[in-house]
């Protein structure tokens, strides 16, 4: 299931491939790579999702993965049966070219664990020393 959380994303096309990050959140999708943000709205059901998401430009450069510089509307379909979720995207701005891509669930950090006694103060008389050269 697309649980409510960040992934990090790697997607690719025939034309070229790319990584950026995604938040997933109440039925709303977003997020941005090195040149495009995007935000839509996505349908989980069991372990399928669905998506539809606009994209938007904020760095001029090179071409899309979809090998066009304009903005565009992705329709997104994938599965998501753990932490790791597969899709496949089109856009009617391009075509035939099929976008396939993985999001990964980003894993929130432990608390830090609280300190119950001192640090020890440093003293570089314990740290290793350097065997002596030979002459």
């Amino acid at each position: 299931m697309l649980k409510d959380g960040t992934y990090a994303a790697w997607y690719k096309t025939p034309l070229d491939q790319g990584t950026g990050i995604v938040h997933v959140a109440d039925g709303q999708i977003w997020g941005r790579d090195s040149l495009m943000t995007y935000h839509g709205s996505c349908k989980v059901d069991g372990d399928r999702f669905t998506a539809t998401v606009s994209t938007k430009r904020h760095t001029d450069g090179r071409a899309t993965v979809f090998g066009v510089d304009d903005e565009l509307t992705l329709e997104i379909e994938g599965t998501c049966p753990g932490k790791i979720a597969t899709y496949t995207a089109t856009a009617g701005q391009a075509p035939g070219v099929v976008l396939r891509g993985t999001l990964i669930l980003a894993e929130q950090p432990s608390p830090a664990l609280e300190q119950t006694g001192q640090v020890s103060a440093f003293n570089p008389d314990k740290l290793p020393k350097l065997p002596k050269r030979s002459r």
